[in-house]
């Protein structure tokens, strides 16, 4: 009688104790999985970026003293999903991927500023008072940094509506949380921050102040330059840096189409020939012209099309066009690192994981746990027996 009960106790402990131990396969594989694919591949990814030299001749009083150069990180259409068109996983996890991308780069590349060129919010344009203030929480707590960093913010589209949406009241809301800089200066360099939604030229009450306020920054640069007479009017007016300007906007300047963008990370192929609409897709020729006319910049940035793009303008002045920084636009998002200095400037681009690789990388994780259930309880075997059989007879006739 007590020898049964034993034997009994023994056989039903094997099962017990190999189920354990498949349940503990399984659990360890989808645990390095995830650790995988929602953390550490944004590490082994962004590790891979470095930031471009450029050339720092000895300047200033002290004999050999190097250029200082200015580390920036710039970035555009985050597209933060709002209350209305966001579905509460889609938000969580293309939140989750921005935030991780953004918190590894800086804690890797260690940039001294980051530019962020429009379309901050996807649903800014007509989000209510509480939708607002819940979408600027969610921000903050995505693109946290520490007090040494500085984040500078441009208005898109989407944060303040297109100019037929756009009010003074969408504007001052985003100007307080972002604290808004039309110019900034830091090293020798200067940077014009416009807000290019309000440079439709048609004379509404914003855009003349947007103009106004242009003109007035133009004045500033062109006091800066040393080629400046006397009777220009600058007085004992605060001098700038002596160095021509970096211009950030998030509309490009006028350029017909994407036709002439190369790279991986350029419009589609069926895409690129459809001709852009000035004041939606573009600026237009005329908002163009007096933009590089009154900054004279050295260097464009741009946002807005979601897709990379090198465009050269008149006189030599070479524009970016920065692609989306979210996977629900992009399979491959990307951010421009930028080495620059009063007078010259070299710029890389850092590309994001591929949404293609964590899928295909869940998807063969899910067929491989599949195929270790299915061999733990023995059920694997009877398929592969029948197809080689059913080759073994095809060879056979």
């Amino acid at each position: 009688m007590v020898t049964f009960t034993l034997d009994l106790g023994s056989h039903a402990y094997h099962p017990l104790k190999k189920r354990s131990f498949l349940l503990l396969k399984l659990f360890a594989i989808v645990f390095a999985v995830l650790l995988f694919c929602e953390f550490l591949i944004y590490y082994l990814v962004i590790f891979q970026c470095n930031w471009p030299e450029v050339k720092t001749p000895a300047h200033g009083r002290a004999q050999g003293s190097p250029e200082p150069v200015l580390k920036a990180m710039f970035l555009a259409d985050t597209h933060l999903l709002g209350e209305v068109r966001g579905h509460w996983l889609d938000k969580l996890r293309r939140e989750w991927q921005m935030e991780r991308a953004f918190q590894t780069a800086l804690w890797l590349l260690q940039p001294e500023v980051v530019f962020i060129l429009g379309d901050i919010f996807d649903e800014g344009k007509w989000s209510s008072s509480q939708a607002w203030a819940d979408d600027v929480e969610r921000f903050q707590k995505m693109f946290r940094h520490p007090q040494h960093v500085q984040l500078k913010v441009i208005a898109g589209n989407h944060d303040i509506g297109f100019h037929y949406q756009m009010s003074a009241y969408k504007i001052k809301r985003f100007e307080k949380v972002f604290n808004s800089e039309k110019l900034f200066s830091w090293k020798g360099i200067n940077f014009v921050m416009v807000n290019s939604v309000a440079m439709e030229g048609d004379g509404c009450g914003i855009c003349s102040e947007t103009e106004a306020e242009l003109f007035e920054i133009s004045h500033k640069l062109n006091c800066s330059r040393k080629h400046v007479t006397p009777s220009s009017g600058c007085g004992d007016r605060q001098q700038l840096p002596a160095s021509a300007p970096v211009l950030l906007q998030h509309y490009p300047l006028y350029r017909r189409s994407d036709a002439n963008c190369v790279g991986e990370d350029a419009a589609p192929p069926k895409e690129k020939n459809i001709p852009f609409k000035e004041r939606y897709d573009v600026l237009s020729q005329e908002a163009s012209r007096k933009l590089l006319w009154w900054v004279q910049p050295r260097l464009v940035l741009s946002g807005h099309t979601h897709s990379g793009c090198e465009v050269i303008h008149s006189g030599g002045v070479l524009e970016v066009s920065i692609p989306s920084f979210s996977w629900r636009n992009r399979n491959n998002p990307s951010f421009i690192m930028g080495s620059i200095t009063s007078t010259d400037y070299s710029l890389s681009k850092c590309f994001l994981p591929l949404e293609h690789t964590v899928l295909a990388t869940y998807c063969g994780t899910t067929v491989a746990l599949l195929a270790l259930i299915l061999a733990h309880f023995e059920l694997l075997t009877w398929p592969f027996i029948f197809g080689l059989n059913l080759l073994r007879k095809r060879k056979v006739m």
